[in-house]
């Protein structure tokens, strides 16, 4: 965040309660915080702002957190959020408003132009990822809902980009198209690449391009992570496929590699005791399960296959339905798994 950004966040947490009544009105104030529904403002108490604390670091006020979606920020969030803008200008000038600011003075002198960055690097696929918005509302939703994915549990790993720049290959022209971004981390949280899924108009599909997913950025031992992972993780390679078995197990974290052969080569937590590895039904995917098989049991972690009925979960949950979906899974689950993380549950997508 730039440094006139962080001001204005610090001013308007100076006054987090006159902020969340104007920008979040179906919420309300509990002790320290204002709950609400989300940051879109709907009713609801999953969401919850600090309305008191230090102008900077853990516990701030302004602060926010939606626990139903693992989503967090500060209170320019909630403007951008509420007020469904898209440029980042459009946010600074309500926040100005709001605190009564005069209007930002032009600057003297253009503005220098960004530093360009290499195609397909890391620092590409993190301004890609910052350009992006939250998935609620938009296209993305409409996209995993087509695929039977009606619940999406710690979604802060995807976002949403109206237009997102494809080109298919150097002699052709740029298009746009809408696009499901998802941040592929580190075993820290890192961002160090992004997936891109280009979808059609109207969100019903992938786009109709000839390679409608790519990646970028630094892939290899790294994924698309859904929850932080401990003792048990689940892993695979698509991010439909993991997204299909969180819906079956929520509470389960997992790992999206992207292919089969990241998926080899994906990195363990160290504290890391159990790896369900969710197969893909070819010959890749027997591959994928060998080769990180017999990493995982060489540094002492317990491997366990998750094999779909056809070609891979996503398949069996549009096909079988959810509650087939979790019984296949039941009987593959270790025994001490199956209470700790198929307890049933709902979730809002996000």
């Amino acid at each position: 965040m730039s440094r006139d950004a962080s001001e204005l966040a610090r001013r308007l947490a100076r006054d987090a309660e006159a902020v969340c009544r104007h920008y979040l009105s179906n919420g309300r104030r509990r002790g320290r915080y204002w709950t609400v529904g989300d940051v879109r403002n709907t009713p609801g108490r999953s969401m919850y702002v600090r309305l008191s604390g230090p102008d900077a670091g853990p516990g701030a006020a302004g602060h926010w957190t939606d626990a139903a979606s693992a989503e967090y920020g500060d209170l320019l969030d909630v403007i951008r959020e509420s007020c469904g803008f898209m440029d980042f200008r459009d946010v600074v000038d309500e926040a100005r408003r709001f605190l009564s600011l005069p209007p930002e003075e032009p600057p003297p002198t253009p503005k220098p132009v960004r530093t360009p960055v290499p195609a397909g690097s890391p620092e590409a696929a993190r301004r890609l990822i910052a350009m992006s918005q939250l998935i609620r509302g938009t296209l993305v939703e409409t996209y995993l809902r087509n695929r039977a994915i009606k619940a999406v549990h710690d979604a802060g790993a995807l976002r949403f980009h109206p237009r997102c720049y494809y080109r298919p290959d150097d002699s052709s022209p740029t298009e746009t198209w809408p696009a499901m971004i998802a941040a592929v981390t580190d075993l820290s949280g890192a961002i160090t690449g992004a997936h891109r899924t280009w979808l059609a108009r109207d969100g019903s599909r992938k786009a109709p391009v000839d390679t409608p997913r790519r990646a970028m950025g630094s892939l290899l031992g790294h994924a698309v992570r859904f929850g932080a992972a401990d003792d048990v993780l689940a892993a695979g390679e698509g991010i439909e496929t993991m997204l299909s078995l969180r819906c079956a197990l929520p509470a389960m974290p997992m790992a999206a590699a992207l292919s089969a052969n990241h998926l080899v080569a994906l990195l363990l937590p160290p504290t890391l005791r159990r790896l369900y590895v969710a197969r893909d039904a070819d010959a890749a995917g027997d591959m994928a399960l060998a080769g990180l098989t017999e990493r995982a049991e060489a540094a002492g972690i317990e491997a366990l296959a998750l094999s779909p009925r056809m070609g891979d979960l996503n398949e069996d949950l549009h096909a079988f339905g959810l509650d087939a979906l979790r019984a296949a899974l039941g009987i593959q689950l270790a025994p001490q798994d199956v209470a700790r993380f198929m307890r049933r549950g709902t979730a809002r997508t996000e």
